[in-house]
């Protein structure tokens, strides 16, 4: 799976997308939010591709987000430990998506692969094209 978010302003409108792909099967996920961040997107994605999976998995998920990467990886272990607030004291942001994407990944066996954004990855190239169409959704009204 491969999954993007996206932000016109940030804060600002924003989109989420994901494309997921079993063998010959795929399926493409995308929303968006009238007022969001570009991290909330980047999370909201991989929650939402995760998610739409019917039973546990095992997963390829490729994100260009260095944020989720890193917080998945490397800092989120520390945050629970500390009762969600970093090494800082000061409470974690956008904690309520950590949460929830913490519970996703729990229910399946993930192996996260960073990929370059906008770098000719078919993939995520596709999951971008997702989230703005999120972003074009929320815009004309079409879908949030």
């Amino acid at each position: 799976m491969w999954t993007d978010g996206a932000c016109k302003g940030n804060p600002g409108v924003g989109g989420w997308g994901a494309l997921l792909r079993s063998g010959s099967h795929e399926k493409e996920l995308w929303g968006g939010e009238a007022v969001t961040t570009n991290n909330r997107m980047e999370l909201f994605a991989v929650i939402q591709a995760l998610r739409a999976l019917k039973r546990p998995s095992d997963v390829v998920l490729h994100v260009d987000s260095t944020y989720v990467m890193k917080g998945i990886s490397d800092w989120i272990a520390g945050w629970k430990r500390n009762g969600w607030r970093t090494a800082a004291k000061q409470p974690v942001k956008n904690d309520d998506l950590w949460r929830l994407l913490d519970e996703e990944v729990a229910r399946h066996r993930v192996r996260w692969v960073w990929v370059k954004g906008h770098a000719g990855d078919p993939g995520n190239e596709r999951a971008d094209q997702l989230a703005n169409r999120g972003v074009d959704d929320v815009r004309s009204g079409a879908r949030s």
